[in-house]
């Protein structure tokens, strides 16, 4: 009675089951590499279309901070005011952004500043000056 094998069983015992030489659909040789192997290589355009993202160059961009350029401390301005010859000085004229709270200060004087620390209120007030933020 003929009967159909099918052909895994048609092709018991002759060792590559019609794949030719040996080595070959065994492992990873046929499919590439294996995983994410090549994907700079030759599987770009399966990177391009499935993984745009995979290669991004966002973290090499230098990080933006909203950290200001030029700041000076409080016990620095009462040898500006002594260079000036006034008690009253303009840090946004001059360059500075912030004004930090290191130092002290024993003179009166009127200042004139983008930002400021609360510990560089509080000491220039203490000393008997005015902050204004301009």
């Amino acid at each position: 009675m003929p009967t159909s094998l099918r052909k895994v069983r048609k092709l018991r015992g002759s060792r590559t089951h019609g794949w030719g030489q040996v080595g070959q659909h065994r492992k990873s040789g046929q499919k590439g590499g294996t995983g994410k192997a090549g994907l700079h290589k030759h599987k770009w355009s399966w990177t391009v279309k499935y993984a745009p993202d995979h290669f991004s160059r966002d973290s090499l961009a230098p990080k933006r901070g909203s950290k200001p350029n030029k700041w000076i401390n409080v016990g620095q301005l009462e040898a500006l005011t002594r260079s000036q010859n006034s008690s009253e000085i303009n840090l946004t004229e001059l360059g500075y952004e912030k004004l930090l709270g290191g130092g002290r200060l024993k003179t009166p004087i009127k200042v004139i500043v983008k930002s400021f620390t609360q510990q560089a209120k509080s000491k220039i007030e203490a000393a008997g000056g005015q902050l204004i933020k301009g």
